[in-house]
């Protein structure tokens, strides 16, 4: 049997219970390029019993073996780099470079990172005449998105693993390929059968299914914060733990003693990345009223250099959602600098760079997640008007902050409510704890804070 013909489950490719397939189209091109099974509560229910009779093989396991695993699972990935560097290219429609260095390389690193945590964490520790011990939740459902398909499976199986948790996936159906060679690198990492388990299938079918399933202890979901209250919603009717990475609208606050162009370029070129489907893009441009109109001409600019650079979103759907955004801020008066609604190619999803002037803390596109290469440039009178603009919508996932000096730019950093501040252009740390504010979720994801998401604590008293 071939791999797309089924599910992996307890340790096998196995077929599906039902008949229907999901059709996986290159953004591009607009071709079907390949085939899945479209899951039912059946395949949901097997994976998870699966998982379930896993548990206590694995949780027993000495992390010191569970790190030797995850350190092989490392290991398989970076001899596939670009097996799925290019099965994300053709899924998602991300230029090849950016899926070698992001696609392929930033999965690596996270799960290298957990490798190391799960040999050197304190699974066990003495607080005055008790001895706290941190276990494994249990099963874990994990649900996860299309915009960065291997590193959402990562950042939430690597420290399950570590944590001792059995895990079923179940990925976004627009990118599901890149979850099955996933899933043959844990296979070939010769980890126990059950441990990990794949089911395919669309979002309120095999998702719903997984979600509800009484077998599973946690659920963690990376999506729209409207599916997101959908599973807090029926996690609670359980009382069942869950993690929840959501939208964001961040805020990228140039303050006056910044370097400009410097911070407009990177302002520019972050919210353009991966076609700008990044839910802790800086789609919010701040900037003081003495230098606005300087930024304005920057950024669109920058943007214009970005016109053949980018690929297309994700799938027709998101082409006419991030399309009517920008119609919308034309219509409530936004004035556009580059870029526009207007398809920039006659095939493929592709939607043109664009830029937003004159933009107001109340217009929608403002307010709402766009989920594309869409910037908007808002003017601020000094800084508690930018703190209040940056903190005016209902999202709480990133931002960055400008300044020519580093100790004015961190004190602003610290009354942004937010769960991620770069200052002057930081980079990605994989080990940082990545998890918003408000409506942009509940917990961590990387690093010490991610595994403890997958620990539950029990004290024994002496």
């Amino acid at each position: 049997m071939k791999a797309h013909d089924g599910m992996y489950i307890d340790g096998a490719w196995r077929l599906a219970a039902g008949q229907d397939v999901i059709e996986v189209v290159n953004p591009v091109d607009e071709q079907v390029i390949g085939t899945v099974p479209a899951g039912t509560a059946e395949d949901v229910d097997a994976a998870v019993r699966a998982a379930r009779a896993a548990l206590p093989g694995w949780a027993a396991t000495p992390p010191a073996e569970r790190a030797a695993r995850l350190a092989a699972l490392r290991d398989v990935l970076v001899t596939r780099a670009d097996e799925i560097a290019e099965t994300v290219t053709a899924e998602l429609g991300s230029p090849l470079k950016f899926s070698q260095a992001v696609h392929a390389g930033v999965p690596i690193a996270v799960a290298g990172s957990y490798a190391e945590l799960a040999a050197t964490y304190a699974f066990e520790e003495k607080t005055g005449n008790s001895v706290v011990h941190h276990e494994p939740v249990g099963v874990v459902a994990a649900i996860t998105p299309w915009n960065y398909p291997l590193h959402q499976i990562v950042a939430k199986v690597a420290p399950a693993l570590a944590a001792g948790c059995t895990v079923v996936v179940k990925p976004a159906e627009d990118t599901p390929l890149v979850a099955r060679l996933f899933a043959d690198a844990v296979h070939d990492a010769g980890l126990p059968a059950g441990v990990f388990n794949l089911v395919t299938g669309l979002g309120p079918v095999a998702g719903q299914a997984l979600a509800e399933h009484p077998g599973v202890d946690l659920v963690s979901f990376t999506g729209s914060t409207a599916v997101g209250r959908q599973i807090a919603a029926i996690a609670a009717g359980q009382i069942k733990k869950v993690a929840l990475e959501l939208g964001g609208k961040s805020a990228n606050v140039i303050l006056p003693s910044a370097d400009l162009a410097k911070a407009v370029n990177v302002g520019v070129a972050n919210v353009m990345s991966n076609s700008g489907q990044t839910c802790s893009a800086w789609t919010r441009m701040l900037v003081h009223r003495d230098r606005y109109d300087e930024a304005v001409e920057l950024a669109a600019a920058a943007a214009a250099k970005y016109g053949d650079r980018i690929g297309p979103v994700v799938n027709a759907k998101q082409q006419d959602r991030v399309r009517g955004y920008i119609e919308k801020g034309v219509a409530e008066g936004a004035r556009l600098v580059a870029g526009g609604p207007e398809a920039p190619r006659e095939q493929g999803w592709f939607v043109a760079p664009t830029v937003f002037a004159d933009v107001t803390e109340d217009m929608t596109i403002a307010q709402e997640e766009i989920f594309g290469p869409v910037l908007s440039i808002l003017k601020y009178e000094d800084e508690e008007d930018a703190l209040r603009i940056a903190n005016g919508t209902v999202y709480g996932l990133a931002g960055a902050v400008w300044a020519g000096d580093e100790a004015e730019a961190v004190a602003f950093a610290r009354r942004m409510e937010t769960g991620q501040v770069d200052i002057n252009g930081g980079r990605f740390n994989p080990l940082a704890p990545f998890g918003g504010y408000k409506q942009s979720g509940v917990g961590r994801e990387l690093g010490v804070h991610g595994l403890a998401e997958y620990l539950q604590t029990k004290s024994l008293q002496f």
